[in-house]
C-alpha cells in the first residue's frame, strides 16, 4: 500500500479560530514556516517554505495553544484542499513541542 507521510519541524506563523464541521469536529487552520539546510546531491542547499496545514480532532486543541513562532515537529499527511483543488494542505496527525526559533 502506497504511504503518504510527512515530518516537518516548523513555526506556526498564522493560526485560525477553531471552527467546526457539520459532525461537531473541531478544525484549526494555520500557516507553518519551515527553514533548514538539507544535502541534495551532496550540496548543502538552504530551503524555506510556507505550508497551509490544519488539525482536526482532540489535536485541535493542541495546536490553539501553540505560540506562534515556536518550532515543533508535526507529523502528518498530505491531502488536496477540496475535492476539485489543485493545492495540497498538510493535514497534522501529531504535534510536538521543540523549543524556540
Amino acid at each position: 500500500m502506497p504511504r503518504n507521510h510527512l515530518q516537518l519541524e516548523a513555526a506556526v506563523v498564522e493560526r485560525e479560530s477553531v471552527r467546526y464541521t457539520p459532525a461537531g469536529v473541531p478544525i484549526v487552520s494555520c500557516t507553518l514556516h519551515h527553514r533548514a539546510e538539507v544535502v541534495e546531491a551532496g550540496v548543502p542547499r538552504q530551503v524555506e517554505m510556507t505550508l497551509q496545514a490544519l488539525v482536526a480532532g482532540e489535536l485541535a486543541g493542541t495546536l490553539e495553544r501553540c505560540e506562534l513562532g515556536v518550532i515543533a515537529h508535526f507529523a502528518g499527511f498530505l491531502a488536496l484542499r477540496s475535492r476539485n483543488a489543485r493545492t495540497l494542505v498538510f493535514h497534522i496527525t501529531e504535534i510536538q513541542h521543540i523549543g524556540k526559533d
